[in-house]
């Protein structure tokens, strides 16, 4: 038996761009695993990821999930080196790359257990703030950064997060974050009810353990019922709006302004759009 087993941790994934570890107080982490990288979403890590969420599905004793990203950030978004690889050829890749992405934010909100999402670093894009939006609950180091960026590169939201953002902090506060990038600073994200709780960084991964704990003491039907309850009332909105989405991303990533959006992040300066 190694250290894990004897420490209670039953480990389901060991490698690959994303990990799962079963506690034994019925928690299942899963953790974003490409910290060189920021996290950053490609189709591997998401196909990852849909399979992890799938096993959560399946595990009967999972009372709490707790999603978190190793290294410095919780998920920087769209991997845009990536991205930017696939030039022409990106509008294909990215139609499967945001079928994942929708399927894995659908599917945390179906899962039976409450999700807790824990954010160092930045949360930004699609991988990053529609994770968050995904999640029933969210707690935030002190130092971590939400962006939705979207649009900053030429593309539009996916994840579900035209809806889910817009009943988190309002329609009018959804449409400056959605159509100007504001980068949002924990007590920011806050007072905007886009997280529930901030704590130290260093307190962090304990933090959102013992909120963790907390839930999977709960009783487990009805956390479940209610979860589901809170959620039918968009749910509808979020399942009509994800192919609009998906084809909305394709089209857009098609474009010149696309392609010039993410060399600019890439170069490091501001994009030159001409509506191409």
């Amino acid at each position: 038996m190694n250290a894990l087993q004897d420490s209670g941790i039953r480990v389901l994934v060991a490698q690959g761009p994303v990990l799962l570890d079963m506690h034994e107080d019925g928690i299942a982490h899963i953790r974003l695993n490409r910290p060189a990288s920021s996290n950053g979403l490609n189709i591997e890590l998401l196909r990852a990821l849909h399979d992890v969420i799938m096993q959560c599905h399946g595990e009967p004793g999972v009372r709490a999930v707790l999603l978190t990203g190793e290294g410095k950030h919780f998920c920087a978004g769209g991997d845009v080196h990536d991205f930017a690889s696939k030039g022409e050829g990106l509008a294909h890749y990215l139609r499967q790359a945001t079928s994942y992405l929708q399927i894995a934010a659908s599917s945390l909100m179906h899962l039976n257990a409450p999700v807790i999402v824990a954010v160092q670093g930045f949360a930004a894009g699609g991988g990053g703030m529609g994770l968050v939006c995904s999640a029933d609950l969210v707690v935030a180091a002190r130092s971590a950064k939400f962006l939705a960026g979207a649009t900053r590169v030429g593309m539009a939201p996916d994840a579900g997060v035209s809806v889910t953002l817009a009943r988190l902090v309002g329609l009018r506060k959804a449409t400056e974050i959605l159509l100007t990038n504001p980068v949002l600073d924990a007590q920011q994200a806050l007072e905007l009810g886009l997280i529930n709780r901030i704590v130290e960084d260093d307190e962090l991964q304990s933090s959102a353990f013992a909120w963790a704990r907390e839930l999977a003491a709960g009783a487990p039907l009805a956390l479940a019922a209610t979860k589901r309850l809170l959620w039918s009332g968009l749910g509808l909105g979020v399942e009509a709006c994800l192919p609009e989405e998906s084809r909305t991303v394709s089209e857009l990533s098609g474009t010149a302004d696309a392609r010039e959006g993410l060399a600019a992040v890439i170069e490091r300066r501001k994009a030159v759009f001409t509506g191409r």
